[in-house]
């Protein structure tokens, strides 16, 4: 079984692109607070890359914004290339089939959400 869930926060703003095929995607990366402080203290946050594609794409372009809060529902998948070196790169990352919006910032002056300070980005608990 391949299935991972995440919940973090949004590091930018979702740009909606479409393959040569007509297909929409967006690339995204999702800050996620470890659960254990490091030993300095402080919680350390990885970094994970993410793809949405077709109508939770368009969706999470349209409603999503740097510092929301959301939820990937997916699978890990590897890939690999040769760069323009000749070295071979290797990639892995989350194949989002199911993404929640758990917590976005709204703006009272315009109705619309907002993106979140980015010092609320990552928060310790």
């Amino acid at each position: 079984m391949n299935q991972v869930s995440l919940i973090g926060r949004m590091t930018k703003d979702p740009n909606l692109q479409v393959t040569h095929a007509g297909v929409p995607y967006v690339k995204l990366s999702l800050a996620i607070q470890r659960r254990y402080r490091n030993a300095k203290g402080e919680f350390d946050v990885d970094f994970v890359p993410c793809t949405v594609w077709r109508k939770q794409a368009e969706s999470t372009a349209h409603y999503c914004h740097k510092g929301a809060l959301i939820a990937v529902i997916g699978r890990i998948q590897t890939r690999n290339y040769v760069n323009e070196d000749g070295e071979r790169v290797f990639i892995t990352e989350i194949i989002g089939d199911d993404v929640r919006f758990l917590k976005l910032k709204y703006d009272d002056s315009t109705g619309h959400t907002k993106p979140v300070n980015p010092s609320e980005i990552i928060t310790s608990t």
